[in-house]
């Protein structure tokens, strides 16, 4: 492996897009892989040089997260945005809750099985999430969003399929079938939709923002909320605590002469 494959490499990771044109790769994630991709080379007698050496790395920012939060009397309204007596607003209800309670993302809320709503741990109902990198993990299940779990399965009558879906799209316009999940496309458009509605216009990826914000505002330990979030580095979960730029915690108003 030389230099210029490692160039490539870098620029092909930092051109990558979603369906909805964002990057799906960020500059720290592109720094991330290539800080590792010397040491996994050498684990595997693949090199006898670093070929990353000189390779410029995207420049760091203020490790500050791009992806905004939404206040709290946004999340409330938000929850409550889906009005009507109907699956699809019952639905939109629990995905919504969903987000804003336990910070899953698109693709993690997708994967979601009737099963892995129905795990309890010393008594108290889980959430079985499978996450980045083939890695599971358990969440405390919010009482509100375990009702309206309920709520919504009843009413949809797919509640006994263990192995099916939690959350079904409405319609599908390619098979006609409604018996798959509903996809990542389908989240993003959904929260979009009634954020909209409401006068902000906000991704999925926001209310994932939105928690993990919230959370440590309110004092959870950041290594519970690295847990939580899925996070491998915690370093990542550090750019949704924003306590330190809170100007009433700065040092100078601690100062008294």
């Amino acid at each position: 492996m030389a230099r210029a494959h490692v160039i490539a490499w870098r620029d092909a990771m930092a051109r990558r897009v979603n369906e909805n044109g964002e990057r799906i790769n960020g500059d720290s994630t592109v720094r991330h892989r290539l800080a590792s991709l010397f040491e996994y080379l050498c684990d595997k007698n693949a090199v006898t040089h670093n070929p990353v050496k000189g390779v410029e790395r995207p420049k760091t920012d203020s490790g500050e997260g791009k992806t905004p939060a939404i206040g709290d009397h946004q999340a409330r309204d938000l929850l409550a945005a889906p009005l009507e007596d109907t699956i699809k607003s019952k639905r939109d209800r629990v995905i919504l809750s969903t987000l804003l309670f336990h910070a899953l993302r698109r693709e993690e809320l997708c994967k979601l099985k009737v099963k892995d709503a129905q795990h309890a741990r010393k008594g108290v109902p889980h959430l079985r999430v499978s996450g980045k990198g083939g890695k599971t993990r358990y969440l405390p299940l919010h009482p509100g969003t375990q009702a309206l779990i309920h709520d919504y399965l009843d009413a949809a009558g797919h509640g006994v399929d263990d192995n099916g879906a939690l959350f079904h799209p409405i319609r599908n316009n390619r098979t006609g079938r409604l018996t798959g999940a509903i996809t990542a496309d389908g989240i993003y458009k959904l929260v979009q939709a009634y954020s909209a509605q409401l006068g902000f216009k906000i991704g999925a990826h926001s209310l994932r923002a939105t928690a993990a914000t919230n959370a440590l505002d309110h004092q959870a330990d950041i290594a519970k909320v690295q847990e939580w979030l899925g996070h491998a580095n915690i370093a990542t979960t550090r750019i949704y605590d924003h306590r330190r730029t809170r100007p009433e915690d700065s040092p100078t108003f601690k100062v008294s002469y």
